[in-house]
């Protein structure tokens, strides 16, 4: 390095990201592949719940389900994230759990009021994510969210897990556990969302213009 660069300047991302197999806009790319199969084995692991509730096989088989979203995350990362990659993988996400929750409920090893508040908060975020793209506002994924999904995971495979199946304190408490980190992330997407959309504005009002009354910088 030079003795005249800046030592705190951003390195460029060409120097940075390696090649890519794939661009934004593909659509057959082994990563959108596991989503697609994660959402089709969705049916085959809420069969299993209501057949037979706790045991290993049902445990092993969700806990498969569960550890295929980090080796589609690692292929995007790897190969190239992609657009439909970006729509598929999250709902892949919530039709594993909330199918997984639901089942859980009907076969009474689970509450309906924690299943139903996650539920609601998947679906209403997912809800507002699209109408604040369609105005332009785009709402970056935290990190937080994975842990709200890996929390979400781990409840409901304590949940199938047989030695933990008479505990039914311990999980009342993970699931309750889980919920609350979902409505946290979904709490912070809700004000990421109103950030980004006042930065927007900001950044497209004329130039000389003053502040919209009643506008604050922060949300």
């Amino acid at each position: 390095m030079s003795s005249g660069a800046n030592p705190g300047a951003p390195v460029p991302a060409t120097a940075t990201a390696g090649p890519t197999t794939f661009g934004p806009s593909a659509l057959m790319t082994p990563a959108n592949g596991i989503t697609v199969l994660r959402l089709l084995a969705t049916p085959v692991v809420v069969a299993l719940i209501m057949l037979w509730g706790a045991s290993w096989f049902t445990f092993v088989f969700g806990g498969l389900l569960a550890l295929s979203d980090g080796i589609d995350g690692w292929l995007a990362r790897k190969q190239g994230t992609t657009r439909s990659g970006a729509f598929l993988d999250p709902l892949a996400d919530k039709v594993v759990v909330l199918g997984a929750l639901v089942a859980l409920v009907a076969k009474g090893i689970v509450w309906w009021l924690p299943v139903a508040i996650i539920a609601v908060r998947e679906i209403a975020m997912s809800i507002y994510r699209s109408v604040a793209g369609r105005h332009g506002t785009s709402i970056p994924a935290r990190n937080s969210a994975k842990v709200k999904t890996l929390l979400q995971d781990l409840a409901i495979g304590m949940c199938l897990a047989p030695p933990l199946a008479t505990h039914q304190g311990v999980l009342d408490a993970a699931i309750w556990v889980a919920t609350a980190m979902t409505v946290f992330t979904g709490a912070q997407y809700f004000l990421d969302g109103r950030r980004a959309a006042h930065a927007r504005s900001v950044a497209v009002r004329p130039s000389g213009s003053g502040p919209v009354d009643g506008a604050s910088s922060a949300a």
